[in-house]
């Protein structure tokens, strides 16, 4: 979750509980509204009933610090929204639903009256419990409204993920597959279970059928080379490196040195990427060239102003078999690689951007494929 436009004004209390309806099948969850958001406080603009979002806190923190946090800085941070799932299988209340709240920009927050977040927990037993109510919320929200419970389809209506959001309107976030692929989770059994939901007991209602052989279509995998550099901050370019490798070849950059500027390059489909610097302290423009001598437009960063985070996102060409961009940086305060990342969201924890704030990013690597090789 993340985000915000600001809009303020009074909010309508909602009900201290909800009902689940699971086909025939009907169970009761009660919601603490101790954290909710006051008549004085939130938005007053209604939404249009189109979407439920599914956001993940991005966080290894308790749901009721969460909620907390989003009632105490709803207005200074310009974040919250109506759900927060956790505490092995809790529901706290921030926003009133059908109001908008600010948790996936302007129009998933227009359109959507109910969004929940799902805090995060290394505890397996504590996460079934939570995932069983933050499914059964999402299906019940979208049963209420009017809303297909479909997620993530072509539709610009159902159940949609923050990730859905930014491949398809506005943003940078990829919650909630990293976490959920961490406890084993996948995006169809994802899709599968808030289709039909869970009984009171948290067995399914309808379990995933095991699917019947079919032929296997060819692949159209093509090799994609990407090819990209570093600027040593105060220095010049160091040379291109293509993909990546074991030596001091295999990587852009230089141990414990510092760098302002980067430039990627693929030669099939096409990648857009983006810096964090220090001196900024936030995320630069996106770019979507690769033109070391065009530094306003064909490079990202910013002369002098160091690198501590690189994003990026790679778009496979129509019909070609998907692949993605995984990465990973070190930093020069400490040693090692920090962990994968890639751009759809698959690498439980790492999904956001490579670096650490605060330490100046010296080491890149790149690879395009359907698999990690790191």
């Amino acid at each position: 979750m993340k985000l915000k436009n600001k809009l303020i004004a009074g909010l309508v209390a909602g009900a201290a509980a909800f009902f689940v309806g699971l086909n025939q099948q009907v169970s009761a969850a009660t919601v603490n509204n101790d954290y909710a958001l006051s008549a004085s406080e939130g938005s007053s603009l209604r939404t249009s009933n189109n979407v439920i979002i599914a956001h993940a806190t991005g966080t290894y923190a308790p749901a009721v610090n969460n909620a907390i946090f989003e009632k105490r800085t709803w207005y200074s941070n310009g974040a919250y929204v109506q759900y927060i799932v956790g505490d092995g299988g809790k529901i706290y209340r921030v926003g009133a639903e059908g109001y908008q709240a600010w948790g996936a920009g302007g129009w998933a927050n227009a359109n959507a009256p109910v969004q929940v977040e799902l805090a995060q927990t290394y505890d397996q037993a504590e996460f079934r419990k939570d995932y069983v109510t933050y499914v059964n919320l999402l299906r019940s929200s979208a049963v209420k409204y009017g809303i297909p419970t479909t997620v993530d389809s072509g539709a610009w209506r159902g159940v949609k993920s923050h990730l859905w959001v930014t491949n398809n309107v506005w943003g940078d976030h990829t919650d909630p597959y990293g976490y959920l692929a961490s406890h084993g989770i996948t995006k169809a059994q994802f899709a599968h279970d808030v289709q039909y939901g869970f009984s009171s007991s948290g067995n399914d209602v309808n379990p995933t059928p095991k699917p019947t052989p079919k032929p296997v279509n060819p692949s159209n995998k093509k090799h994609i080379d990407v090819t990209y550099a570093l600027h040593q901050k105060g220095g010049n370019w160091y040379p291109d490196v293509k993909n990546f490798g074991s030596g001091t070849n295999g990587y852009a950059g230089d141990p414990y040195l510092a760098n302002d500027l980067l430039y990627i390059k693929v030669n099939r489909g096409s990648i857009k990427y983006r810096v964090h610097t220090i001196e900024d302290g936030c995320w630069l423009p996106w770019v979507t060239k690769a033109n070391k001598n065009d530094t306003v437009n064909g490079v990202a960063g910013i002369k002098g102003h160091t690198i501590d985070g690189v994003q990026m996102y790679y778009t496979t060409p129509f019909g070609e078999t998907y692949q993605q961009a995984y990465y990973r940086s070190q930093s020069t305060q400490r040693s090692g690689y920090l962990g994968t990342c890639a751009d759809n969201g698959s690498v439980a924890g790492y999904d956001s951007w490579a670096g650490m704030y605060g330490e100046p990013l010296d080491r890149l690597q790149i690879s395009i494929n359907d698999h990690s090789n790191f």
